[in-house]
């Protein structure tokens, strides 16, 4: 679970990262400062997905930050896009829930899995 949550995050940092790069050189269709704050945000989620998986404590943290990165400038985007907010901010909330639910339960603080009493 953990690996599919940082895969997840990873992907969706970089594709978030891309996505402003391109309009911000190419497309044009927003703000200067919008596409900055997309890009910084999804990259603090794609560098929190590499803490995730390996169970650094504050990664989840990190994550979650860049999510909400993430999903406060989409409720900005979104409007321009398509004209409305309700199902496009279901959906990424949805999906955000998703990976931060996996994350959780997958995390693994200590290496192998185990309590050193165990072992």
């Amino acid at each position: 679970m953990l690996a599919a949550a940082a895969a997840g995050m990873f992907l969706y940092g970089v594709y978030a990262v891309f996505a402003g790069i391109a309009d911000l050189l190419f497309i044009g269709a927003l703000e200067w400062w919008a596409n900055l704050w997309g890009i910084f945000a999804g990259a603090i989620l794609a560098l929190a997905a590499v803490f995730v998986r390996i169970s650094l404590p504050g990664g989840l943290a990190l994550a979650v930050a860049g999510l909400l990165g993430l999903q406060s400038i989409s409720l900005h985007n979104d409007s321009l896009y398509y004209g409305q907010l309700l199902w496009t901010q279901a959906a990424r909330a949805g999906f955000s829930i998703l990976l931060v639910a996996l994350a959780w339960y997958g995390w693994e603080p200590i290496p192998g899995g185990k309590l050193p009493e165990e072992q």
